[in-house]
């Protein structure tokens, strides 16, 4: 048996929606040649990590193995599988491959970041090939929401990787390539596939997709129908969309105006790598004052209640001079992703009550999935035929249920959350040892591990409130005056209508006074009895228990 092994690692998207990050390896056990197949993020909620802005794949084990690290390939520019590739690129400092519009989007992450963006390289679809190390890498158009999103051929030593990335089967999908079942069986006649690792998001989902073309007819009709101004958001990367509900606006005679940076940038983008044409003209929000409102459609940023956003400033009044009002129509034409929820609905009830109709997807009437269905993936089963599959890209009953249908269908397979490295070197995946991986969370432009207490102890101060005790005390130890207490985020007022901060200030300058010289010489022992004390008091009189500082001054004698 040969002394190298081919071996699969995700470091994030497997047991989790986001943080797409996959790793394969080929050579000696413990000595593999490496590549990183895409390096995206998920994104923060107020529950787990309040005033997050990004949440990245911590990538520790690869950072540590760099010299064994050949190259890393972006699959598409999804925010999911490219948008940690800025914030930790420094960390690996390996060439990137990836096809134009993804390059596109890779290099102005790189501008705004200060990186080097001929690190970056554009790499033509299949039958170009990029040798690094003992891979040889291929990327294949695959439908998807986005332009130019690929699979991957990877060759081996060990036999030929299929790693789907994100697809969905559509042949007319209005921007970018379709799905074409005779690439795949190319791909196949060449060299049979020995394990295909999957996409697994729309598993549950029992019927055959959409196709992105369908939408046109139900968006025009829609636009037709209303009276006041249109506004439409959807996911900005979803170019296709754009373009739909855009035609759709023209062929209602409405005027068309883009509000949001990062839709903009998409679209720029787009027609860079040119991928996208045919968009109508759009207008300035400046000139869109100027157009009636029955003649005016806005796309704008949004489609998850993001705070910042077009949608949710729109929400709270004007948005560049431009609001909406009674009579104006807001659609959703995109699905709401789960966590979400709330933030989305904020924005709703904000329209309604300024009697602006609100209307969602409708059950898939004004939305269409990038994702593949059920029965798409067992069609892309058949079609690759691999020796084993890997499910990627879901939660853990995604994975469990994906290889439920593979195992069902003859195909060996395994669930491999983040951490699970498996060997898939013989004719069956088999765990080959577990990692530990992890989170970082990009906290303003700072790093920090998940493990790190910072979010924790921001938690904690968001459950509990915050009081800062100051203590003066002279060169013999003796307080100056009584303890200063200040309050944040607890009522000011306990039990007995008694100021909080006032019992509290009482209780320590009592308690202080009774404490023996070694305790006062001592801050780490004098902090505790002050901590000890505030707690107290704040659970007898509001039924709290706050997080607690103590500022100690000492004097010195000159």
């Amino acid at each position: 048996m040969s002394a190298n092994r081919l071996i699969y690692l995700p470091l994030g998207g497997a047991g989790e929606i986001g943080m797409n990050s996959y790793v394969y390896g080929y050579g000696p056990k413990g000595k593999e040649r490496l590549i990183l197949v895409d390096l995206g993020v998920a994104f923060p909620d107020m529950d787990t990590s309040p005033g997050v802005d990004l949440i990245l794949p911590d990538i520790g084990w690869l950072a540590d193995k760099l010299d064994r690290l050949e190259a890393i390939f972006i699959t598409h520019a999804h925010e999911d599988h490219i948008g940690a590739l800025a914030p930790l690129w420094t960390q690996l400092e390996k060439k990137v491959y990836c096809r134009r519009f993804t390059a596109t989007i890779g290099r102005l992450k790189f501008e705004e970041a200060g990186l080097p963006v001929d690190q970056i390289v554009t790499v033509e679809p299949r039958p170009a090939t990029v040798e690094v190390g003992p891979f040889k890498v291929q990327f294949v158009p695959v439908s998807h929401s986005i332009p130019e999103s690929s699979a991957l051929v990877i060759d081996t030593p060990a036999g030929r990787v299929f790693h789907s990335a994100d697809f969905k089967i559509d042949h007319t999908p209005v921007v970018g390539e379709g799905w074409e079942d005779s690439r795949i069986a190319e791909i196949v006649a060449e060299r049979p596939v020995k394990a295909m690792t999957c996409d697994s998001t729309n598993v549950f989902s029992t019927h055959e997709g959409r196709s992105e073309a369908s939408l046109a007819e139900p968006l025009a009709e829609l636009i037709r129908s209303r009276t006041g101004m249109v506004v439409a958001t959807t996911f900005g990367s979803n170019v296709a969309r754009l373009k739909t509900l855009a035609q759709a606006g023209r062929a209602a005679g409405r005027t068309i105006c883009v509000l949001g940076r990062s839709m903009k940038r998409m679209l720029s983008a787009a027609e860079e790598a040119a991928v996208l044409s045919g968009f109508p003209k759009t207008v300035t929000p400046e000139e869109a004052l100027e157009v009636p409102r029955r003649n005016l459609m806005l796309l704008v940023t949004g489609s998850q209640g993001e705070r910042r956003a077009a949608s949710a400033q729109l929400s709270r009044g004007k948005y560049l001079g431009i609001e909406m009002k009674e009579g104006d129509t807001f659609l959703f034409s995109s699905k709401t992703i789960p966590g979400n929820e709330r933030d989305v609905l904020r924005v709703w009830n904000a329209f309604s009550e300024m009697g602006v109709q609100v209307i969602d997807d409708q059950g898939g009437k004004y939305h269409v999935s990038g994702h593949a269905n059920r029965p798409d993936l067992e069609h892309v089963h058949r079609l690759v035929l691999p020796d084993m599959l890997i499910p990627m890209h879901g939660e853990h009953r995604h994975l469990t249920e994906h290889v439920r249908i593979a195992t069902e269908a003859g195909i060996a397979a395994a669930v491999a959350p983040n951490g699970t490295m498996l060997d898939l070197s013989g004719d069956v995946p088999e765990v080959a040892e577990y990692v530990e991986t992890g989170r970082l969370y990009l906290d303003g432009t700072a790093l920090i591990g998940a493990l790190d207490g910072v979010v924790r102890d921001r938690i904690r101060m968001a459950l509990n409130g915050v009081v800062t005790v100051t203590v003066i005390l002279d060169e013999s130890d003796t307080p100056m005056g009584e303890p200063w207490v200040e309050l944040m985020g607890l009522p000011p007022v306990g039990r007995g209508e008694r100021q909080l901060s006032e019992t509290m200030e009482a209780d320590l300058d009592e308690v202080i006074g009774r404490l023996g010289r070694k305790v006062m010489a001592d801050d780490d022992k004098l902090e505790e009895e002050i901590r000890k004390v505030v707690r107290q008091v704040a659970m007898e009189e509001i039924g709290k228990k706050p997080e607690v500082t103590v500022v100690i001054s000492r004097l010195v004698a000159e």
